[in-house]
Order: structure tokens, then sequence, then C-alpha cells
């Protein structure tokens, strides 16, 4: 069992940054690969940034590449998420996600891979 909470969203204007943290509790967090993922009002979640269990992979949505950078820190148990020039566009609930599967790199982008989630943390962009 892994507990993931999210925290450091908020409101930010447009062209700024936010760096979202996920701390998790439990077992073996460096068995596992970590995902952030983004659902706004009236869509579907959708795939942000992932990174492999030793940070050596990592992996991006188009939508936010050379924008947001994810990283972790494994002695910490956690993972980051710094982003930069924020749109207004990436206004959205911001979860992270921990998998177990063996083929992370394979399947990163999927929702339906991730075993435990974290509560969302908002971030609103504003003009």
């Amino acid at each position: 069992q892994v507990q993931l909470v999210e925290s450091g969203g908020g409101l930010v204007q447009a062209g700024g940054s936010l760096r979202l943290s996920c701390a998790a509790s439990g077992r073996a967090f460096s068995m596992y690969g970590m995902g952030w993922f983004r659902q706004a009002p009236g869509k579907e979640r959708e795939f942000v940034q992932a990174i492999s269990r030793s940070g050596g992979s990592t992996y991006y949505a188009d939508s936010v590449k050379g924008r947001f950078t994810i990283s972790r820190d494994n002695p910490k148990n956690t993972v980051y998420l710094q982003m930069n020039s924020l749109k207004l566009e990436d206004t959205a609930v911001y979860y992270c996600a921990a998998s177990q599967s063996l083929r992370y790199y394979s399947t990163y982008n999927r929702p339906s891979s991730y075993e435990y989630w974290g509560q969302g943390t908002q971030v609103t962009v504003s003009s």
C-alpha cells in the first residue's frame, strides 16, 4: 500500500511558475513508477509527465514539453512537478499516481496502469 499526498497547488498568473510535490508513505517508494495527471472541469483525466523507478527515464505530454519537469527524490519518498511558463489551459486538478507496472516504459501514460492515486491539488492559472 502507498498513500500519496499532493501539495503546492494554487493560483498563479499566466507565465508564472509552481512546483507541485507528492509525498508518499508506505513501502518501497523506489519500486513505483510515478506519474502526474490532470483533470480540468468537464474533461477526461490526462497524462502530464512520468518518471521511472530510478528516475533515469522521464516521459511527458507534448502539451507540457519544455515547460514542465518531473523529478523524484527516493530517499525522501517524494516526486515533484516543476511547472514553468504556465498557461490558462494548464488550469486543472493535478494528481500524482504510483504504478507497479513491469512494462512502465509502455504504460506510463495510461491511468489504468496506476494502482494508487493522491487526492489532487488545484492549479489555477489566471490572465
